[in-house]
């Protein structure tokens, strides 16, 4: 199975990625990062919210829902976190009763042509044995304009487990809409190890914000990196 830094770092332009991970020490976390190559989408930063996790203008402060939305939310039994609008609509379904399953259900890709990214989603549970369920609403590869919506749930990880969705995958000039998930296994002891080892991966030239969150704290606890 590939390691972790070598996933991403082979990766050259992921665009926004979800990854849920069991570290070698046992414990469970979710991480979100944001990678981009044009100045606006530069021009962003990850901010923790009370019980949300943010992603808002660095300096600017005109809204653009595409680019600035909530990243990460806790619910009462589930951390919430994704690329997109969708995080807000996901917790809120849970939030009134909805499964995990129905709640990722519906939902489609960015209307952000041609590149039509797919919205990637988490969701970690707040207390042990941790589940994790995965939610991605792709674009199809034909002419059909309705998005292929998939739903991944995962058995227990075992230390050094990790499960990783990424909205691109890039060599660096060419960008295609990415696998619909990629597992691995990561070295990192603990959430700050878990952090560095995604933030170094990246590629310097396109990382420009990570976060580590444990499920039980949600995004007041998070550990965050910046460009």
């Amino acid at each position: 199975m590939t390691d972790l830094t070598g996933l991403l770092a082979g990766n050259r332009y992921p665009g926004r990625g979800v990854l849920c991970a069991r570290t070698l020490a046992g414990d469970v976390y979710g991480a979100y990062f944001l990678t981009g190559r044009s100045a606006a989408s530069r021009e962003r930063t990850l901010l923790p919210r009370g019980d949300e996790l943010v992603v808002a203008p660095a300096a600017a402060t005109e809204h653009d829902a595409l680019r600035h939305y909530v990243a990460a939310r806790r619910t009462a039994d589930w951390l919430v976190f994704g690329n997109g609008e969708q995080v807000s609509t996901v917790a809120d379904r849970l939030d009134a009763g909805a499964s995990a399953a129905d709640s990722l259900g519906d939902l489609s890709y960015e209307p952000d042509p041609p590149i039509l990214t797919s919205r990637i989603t988490a969701l970690l549970g707040v207390r042990a044995p941790h589940p994790v369920v995965f939610g991605a609403a792709r674009p199809s590869r034909s002419s059909r304009t309705s998005a292929n919506v998939m739903t991944l749930a995962t058995d227990e990880l075992a230390p050094g487990d990790a499960v990783l969705l990424t909205t691109y995958v890039s060599d660096g000039v060419d960008v295609a809409t990415a696998p619909p998930y990629t597992e691995a296994r990561t070295g990192a002891r603990s959430a700050a190890e878990l952090l560095d080892e995604v933030w170094s991966s990246l590629s310097a030239d396109h990382r420009i914000a990570a976060a580590v969150l444990d499920p039980a704290e949600g995004p007041a606890g998070a550990l965050l990196r910046s460009a």
